[in-house]
């Protein structure tokens, strides 16, 4: 490995190079990222999957721009003209902007205004502008007079492209005029001429100036979309003159009668070739923050939305609303199953028309019997078209008939994607598109993990901007989010769909499917040994995966725990040194003995590390420990808020559905999400919304505005 890399990183994250060393020596051994953040802890000392993921992306940029290094010293050392000097600066750059400005003088020139003037002869020419000559210019300029180059004033000219991009290409220029731009200069917006903006998205950008330093993430992407739309005209405004003052003090060291020929060629190097690049590459950086930025918080929040607590045990009704087409709905039972669904017609079937009466009353009827008879606890609403009626349809009906349900709005972004899914259609062969919509909303409300790794992260709609990111970053930054996060709740291997599955640490979509598979050839799993007779699963990929694999009433109690079987032998000898049995994990007798237990002691004695020792004692303790418990419960409600309910200061309690880098959207049961920016969420600074906030989060919050108008409502954290 490569020690200058090593340092680097250790420096860039405060971790050991022996840490290091060990995560990436694992990594190349094929083992993931989950499995050595749960079961090689004694080797890492410790480190989670994000700073084990962080190790392995600075190893690989930094490994991409060493071997980018190397590429250019060997270039330059092809063409002879590498020196000392040169090799030591490429080496000791720390950007990969900064190597390719080094490698601009010697790469292959495209044809340029340059490369044209050299062929025809007029490089000695410009070598000579370049010593400040006291001698006459058109005499020294009739020498070089050809075929090609029939004048004097053209031999001038194209010698002053010749130093022109001469001056492009020197890196310290570069690097000096670069900052000077980012520091000082602004990024400025101008609506377009006879544009179709009749929502007015982009009004803010019509004519609009910002510091390139200060401006926000979010505004390069939405400024970004303007001008893809073509409704702006987006450009870097700087004082010019500041930088060709910068480039005369460098290049004009003494008085000659070439001052002039000097001075134009620093003006077209500066507007023709120096700048627009600039433009380019701030641009890019920008973007690239920007993309960064809005990947960070759209995994933060699909985390938040896939840690959401479930609601087990529960009888669910779930609701896919819709006016023309009737309401979808399925019952669901405790395991997922579902048992019944319909449809009904509580709307009215065309914008004007009055509700069907009979309808209306047969839509009671359903709804009322379906509830008494598989004795529903909760009625789940997806949040689409026709959310807010049906919503009032179900209120006004629990008040009506008494009804012993609540009810809960759920967020069903994403549910049409899946319905039309071959994995749905794998799943409910005989449902339409909108049932499938109806039964996923109400798993949603029971295991949003098992539902949401259904769908392609990006349908799940909780960032800004996603569809305006690199996909490629987007799609590897959500994958190791959903990764992540069914590898710490682990899966039940007797009921894990395939979809599921896949996630988990060392499966892919083939090991999946041949678990299931095996698994419906068997009946179900009785101990975790059985899963070594799955086709085509080998000793590594059960080795990375078995710990969270879960069998909670197989023959084996481990089974049931995060334990790995490469533990058991040690968690066993703890079993008998203590008198503990299976039938006792998770109850207060256990706790007590572990309470009283010398941990230090302990691991001298069984030669257990103290990592695998305290995972061991935990899972005797909360052996069906879920991650998902700490995290707020949905709010089920009987009752529907108006709009023309709500006062200027008015307390409610909502559920928070988006973060973003201006706020958060707030559901306090409108048809809208309230809005709740940044600077009314704490009385202190924050930089950022998401170090408050998460998605699922209960919060109460005060209304500051109301436009009744927009529908719209503004809300704030800060009681007055």
């Amino acid at each position: 490995m490569n020690e200058q890399i090593l340092k680097e990183i250790s420096k860039n994250l405060n971790i050991s190079i022996k840490q290091i060393e060990t995560v990436l020596n694992l990594l190349d051994e094929g083992n993931t990222i989950p499995f050595i953040a749960r079961y090689r802890k004694e080797a890492t000392n410790g480190l989670d999957e994000e700073q084990i993921n962080t190790i392995y992306k600075q190893w690989e940029y930094e490994n991409n721009l060493f071997n980018r290094k190397e590429d250019v010293i060997r270039l330059i050392d092809e063409k002879g003209m590498l020196t000392e000097e040169l090799k030591k600066e490429i080496l000791m750059a720390t950007k990969l902007v900064e190597v390719e400005d080094l490698y601009r003088p010697y790469k292959e020139k495209r044809k340029t205004k340059a490369t044209e003037a050299i062929a025809k002869g007029l490089e000695p020419f410009a070598q000579w502008i370049l010593t400040f000559p006291q001698e006459n210019v058109e005499k020294e300029a009739e020498k070089y007079l050809n075929e090609q180059v029939e004048s004097i004033e053209e031999a001038i000219l194209g010698a002053g492209f010749i130093i022109s991009e001469m001056i492009s290409d020197n890196a310290e220029y570069r690097k000096h005029l670069r900052n000077y731009l980012f520091n000082q200069g602004n990024v400025v917006t101008k609506v377009r001429k006879n544009i179709e903006d009749e929502k007015k998205v982009y009004e803010m950008y019509y004519d609009y100036q910002e510091p390139i330093k200060t401006i926000k993430p979010h505004r390069i992407l939405a400024i970004n979309r303007a001008e893809k739309e073509k409704i702006i005209t987006v450009k870097l405004d700087v004082e010019m003159s500041q930088m060709n003052q910068y480039l005369e003090k460098q290049i004009i060291i003494k008085p000659s009668l070439v001052t002039e020929i000097l001075k134009n060629a620093i003006d077209d190097a500066l507007k023709r070739l120096i700048f627009p690049s600039l433009e380019r590459e701030i641009r890019s950086e920008l973007t690239e923050v920007a993309d960064d930025q809005a990947i960070e918080v759209f995994s933060e929040n699909l985390q938040k939305l896939l840690l959401q607590p479930p609601l087990k045990g529960k009888m669910i009704l779930g609701i896919d609303p819709a006016f023309r087409t009737g309401c979808k709905y399925s019952v669901v039972d405790q395991t997922g199953s579902v048992l019944n669904k319909g449809v009904i017609y509580p709307h009215e079937k065309a914008k004007g028309q009055k509700v069907d009466q009979k309808d209306l009353i047969d839509s009671e009827k359903t709804i009322v019997s379906t509830v008494n008879k598989y004795k529903i606890e909760l009625i789940a609403i997806g949040n689409g078209t026709a959310s807010r009626e049906t919503e009032k349809f179900i209120a006004d009906l629990i008040k009506k008939f008494n009804l012993p349900v609540k009810y809960v709005i759920v967020n069903e972004a994403g549910a049409s994607v899946y319905s039309a899914s071959e994995l749905a259609r794998e799943e409910f062969p005989d449902f339409s598109v909108e049932e499938r919509s109806a039964a996923s909303i109400a798993r949603r409300l029971q295991d949003p993990l098992s539902e949401l790794v259904k769908i392609d992260p990006k349908s799940i709609g909780v960032g800004q901007y996603q569809h305006d990111v690199s996909p490629k970053k987007l799609n590897e930054s959500l994958n190791f989010v959903v990764t992540q996060a069914v590898n710490q709740v682990g899966v039940n291997v007797n009921t894990a769909s395939k979809a599921l599955l896949m996630y988990v640490s060392g499966l892919n979509k083939t090991a999946a499917e041949n678990i299931v598979n095996y698994r419906n050839e068997i009946g179900q799993y009785q101990d975790r040994k059985q899963l070594l007779k799955v086709p085509r699963l080998g000793a590594k990929t059960y080795e990375q995966a078995i710990g969270f694999l879960r069998i909670p009433e197989g023959k084996e109690e481990l089974d049931a725990t995060a334990i790995h079987p490469e533990s058991y032998k040690i968690a066993r000898e703890i079993m008998k040194i203590y008198q503990i049995d299976g039938s006792m994990f998770g109850k207060e007798e256990v706790k007590q003995i572990i309470k009283n237990i010398d941990r230090e002691e302990l691991g001298k004695t069984l030669n257990v590390d103290k990592y695998t020792l305290d995972d061991i004692l935990d899972a005797f303790m909360a052996p069906l420990r879920d991650p998902r418990d700490q995290f707020s419960q949905p709010i089920l409600k009987s009752d529907i808020l108006q709009l023309e309910d709500l006062s200027i200061g008015m307390e409610l309690e909502g559920t928070v559905r988006n973060v973003t880098d201006f706020g958060a959207f707030i559901d306090i049961g409108l048809k809208n999400d309230g809005l709740l920016h940044i600077s009314k969420i704490s009385k202190s600074y924050i930089k950022h919304p998401k170090d408050v906030l998460s998605v699922g989060d209960i919060v109460k919050v005060y209304v500051l505005d109301v436009d009744l108008n927009k529908g719209k409502v503004a809300l704030t954290m800060i009681k007055n």
